[in-house]
């Protein structure tokens, strides 16, 4: 008896969850012992009176679909939606080509178009040594990881990406995701169910993974203004020390190219009893001696001298990367204490249950980590490059809304109006520069966000200022002189301020000196 109803309780657990054994049986006795006399139709649904995984229903007669819900009605009802608030996405085909990094094909072979808001900062998507070693992992290993992690996935490639990128951001242990948003989702859904009682402190323009990671967890989340210290503060004191808390941001915000005060969240997380989670996915590779990122840079002369101890960087508890961007690959991770991150990796299902990346791409990314360390020759050519695009676009009343780093939000205000603008420098310049609408930023600050990389020329740079100043001519866009008259009035404070220039580079002159002089690893 043992053996036939232990496959049936497990059945029925992974069918009909709480319903009683007896009751689920009952359901399944029925429908065996009629299905003589019952017309067999395929199994649409778990439910009673079908199949226990058959694959069969057993219904008197065939559904009547005439009064069903309309699926194709519904969803062309969301997405007429989403057309008619300007929040519906329109993909733009780009085929980019390695050999004339930043262009690429758009409708035919023989169309280039220079790209301007590609993530492959550092061009290291078609960097030599990354594709050598990408080529011969191939060779070797074939195209896939054959396997998750825990079961035929896990392999000396991966094992060698993690203790790189731990030792990168000088933490016990690293772990590879297949995503950043995946690492982020995951590690903020793990840690904010698990631990008791935990509360998560979110800035208000934290990435979509983060808030969703939180929303999954279920822990009760306090969201604080965007790099409010004073507002974190008081957020953090009215809730009882004993409580964990996590506070959850990132090092350079990907609209706003913002920078959060990581040092003085340190100090906030320490006096409050709390953890740190720090997104370093618009960091890593380009800002530090070694491109670890913010958290590195901003104790540059203390990382340059090989002390780590006490730095900001080792102050942060989780941090979180990605692959994808300046390192040229796919992938995200976490790096932290070893027994957190062994705890993300043993009760994350996000990651159990994914197959690993495959042994090319990891191979790949470990290259484009330790080339970027050994070199700053691409982060210093970038650097400047968007250092002379900034004050090329100020010059031309451009309105740019102003930051400490390599993001160029050039601010539009109008989701049909962006749109137009990004179609038109398409079509008519040769230039692609995707529009940026709700929910990504909010309504009324719509925006075409501009990345310069390390392989944009001055050439480039002076057809994309032309090219945007005939746009905005064009399309009657308003320019930066005219954002600051409606000040206080019909345009928002906050944003007029971003539009006055001031902002302190990250990277300072002589650190970029420095940088220049060092050995190149090419």
């Amino acid at each position: 008896m043992s053996n036939l109803w232990s496959p049936l309780r497990l059945t029925c657990s992974r069918m009909y969850g709480s319903r009683s054994l007896a009751q689920t049986a009952r359901w399944a006795l029925e429908a065996g012992s009629s299905a003589k006399s019952q017309k067999a139709y395929p199994s649409t649904a778990d439910g009673p009176g079908r199949g226990l995984g058959t694959g069969i229903n057993y219904l008197t007669e065939a559904p009547d679909r005439s009064s069903g819900f309309d699926y194709d009605h519904f969803y062309a009802a969301q997405l007429k939606r989403k057309k008619q608030d300007q929040s519906y996405r329109y993909f733009n085909k780009v085929d980019r080509l390695a050999k004339y990094y930043p262009k690429a094909h758009h409708d035919s072979t023989d169309s280039l178009v220079t790209v301007w808001c590609s993530n492959d900062y550092l061009g290291m998507s078609r960097n030599p040594k990354v594709l050598q070693r990408m080529h011969n992992t191939l060779d070797e290993h074939g195209s896939g990881a054959g396997g998750t992690r825990n079961i035929s996935g896990h392999n000396k490639h991966v094992e060698s990406l993690e203790t790189t990128l731990a030792d990168l951001h000088h933490k016990e242990a690293a772990l590879v995701c297949t995503s950043c948003y995946v690492a982020n989702e995951a590690t903020l859904s793990t840690l904010g169910s698990i631990l008791p009682e935990c509360v998560i402190f979110s800035d208000s323009m934290n990435h979509a993974s983060m808030i969703q990671g939180i929303r999954h967890s279920g822990a009760k989340k306090v969201i604080f203004r965007h790099n409010d210290m004073h507002d974190l503060e008081a957020r953090l004191a009215a809730v009882p020390l004993h409580v964990p808390k996590i506070i959850a941001f990132e090092s350079v915000y990907s609209m706003s190219g913002t920078v959060s005060d990581i040092r003085h969240i340190c100090d906030l997380a320490k006096k409050y009893a709390a953890i740190t989670f720090l997104d370093e996915a618009h960091g890593v590779g380009l800002y530090g001696p070694s491109g670890a990122g913010v958290a590195e840079h901003l104790d540059y002369d203390a990382h340059l001298a090989g002390h780590h101890r006490g730095t900001v960087m080792d102050r942060v508890d989780i941090i979180t990367g990605t692959l994808a961007k300046a390192y040229g690959c796919v992938g995200g991770y976490i790096a932290g204490k070893g027994t957190l991150v062994d705890v993300v990796r043993s009760l994350t299902p996000s990651f159990i249950f994914t197959t690993s990346l495959p042994p090319a791409v990891l191979a790949g990314a470990e290259a484009a980590v330790n080339y970027q360390r050994q070199t700053g020759a691409d982060r210093k050519a970038q650097q400047v490059h968007v250092r002379s695009l900034k004050n090329a676009l100020r010059k031309s009343n451009i309105p740019i809304l102003e930051n400490e780093t390599h993001i160029i939000p050039i601010l539009v205000g109008d989701a049909a109006m962006a749109r137009k603008a990004s179609e038109l420098l398409l079509s008519k310049w040769h230039i692609y520069i995707q529009a940026i609408n709700a929910p990504t930023v909010p309504v009324g600050q719509e925006i075409l966000r501009i990345t310069p990389t390390s392989g944009h020329s001055k050439e480039m740079q002076d057809h994309l200022v032309t090219a945007l100043k005939d746009v905005w001519h064009e399309l009657g866009i308003k320019q930066a002189t005219q954002w600051l008259m409606y000040k206080g009035h019909t345009v928002d404070q906050d944003i007029a301020d971003a539009l006055l220039p001031g902002a302190t580079p990250l990277w300072t002159d002589q650190q970029l000196d420095h940088i220049g002089s060092a050995k190149s690893a090419v």
